[in-house]
């Protein structure tokens, strides 16, 4: 069991391999989600000009 616990259910194993990005500690998660939150606050999504209106039919 602690084989596989070193092996398999280890964050740092799966950020080594690039399947994550970032091991975040629970005592940071509040401060990044809020960062992050802050971050899309003010995004807005642009969306590309009409080719067409509605026509009368």
């Amino acid at each position: 069991m602690k084989d596989y616990r070193e092996k398999f259910a280890n964050p740092y194993v799966a950020a080594g391999l690039g399947y994550i990005d970032k091991v975040i500690f629970p005592r940071e998660t509040r401060p990044l989600i809020c960062s992050g939150l802050d971050m899309l606050e003010s995004k807005r999504k642009s969306r590309p000009p009409k080719k067409h209106g509605n026509i009368s039919l």
